[in-house]
């Protein structure tokens, strides 16, 4: 498909609660009965419209390294590098934070889930796999006693 969002705004005489809910189980997404105020009209539309754009995430990057959240893809030098959904996580994460230390324990929290033993080296060994992955120039600095950093992370364009 396209990715084209339609939405429907259901225009009608009946204003019950009962019309307008079956109105919106039907698949409309605003319903309006007449008579009906014109700005009132035009104020729907507009609402609609914002929300007919889904959110995007933004592309990310450092250096020459660039992570497509929506795609999940990661590339460096235009090349793909396959990544381990954990890998994936740990790299959004970091270049994300745009150039700011992300500790351990905040990667495993937002990386893995709540049953992770915080006493783990894991996020060690991912972010190890990950650096070997990326390749050199190495982007992921480790600042000792407080986590990782990316320091050319910047939002691109996109």
């Amino acid at each position: 498909g396209s990715g084209a969002v339609t939405r429907v705004l259901m225009l009608t005489a009946s204003g019950t609660v009962s019309d307008r809910v079956a109105g919106l189980s039907l698949g409309a997404d605003d319903y309006l009965s007449k008579p009906f105020a014109f700005p009132e009209l035009v104020a729907r539309l507009r609402a609609l419209g914002r929300r007919a754009t889904p959110a995007v995430p933004p592309v990310l990057s450092a250096g020459d390294v660039v992570l497509d959240p929506s795609r999940r893809t990661v590339s460096r030098s235009g090349s793909p590098v396959d990544l381990t959904r954990k890998e994936f996580g740990v790299l959004e994460v970091l270049i994300a934070a745009g150039g700011g230390v992300v500790s351990s324990e905040e990667l495993l929290d937002r990386v893995w889930d709540e049953n992770a033993d915080p006493f783990t080296t894991t996020v060690r060994v991912t972010v190890m796999t990950l650096r070997k992955k990326l390749g050199e120039p190495g982007i992921i600095e480790t600042v000792v006693g407080s986590g990782y950093r990316v320091p050319s992370a910047d939002l691109a364009l996109g």
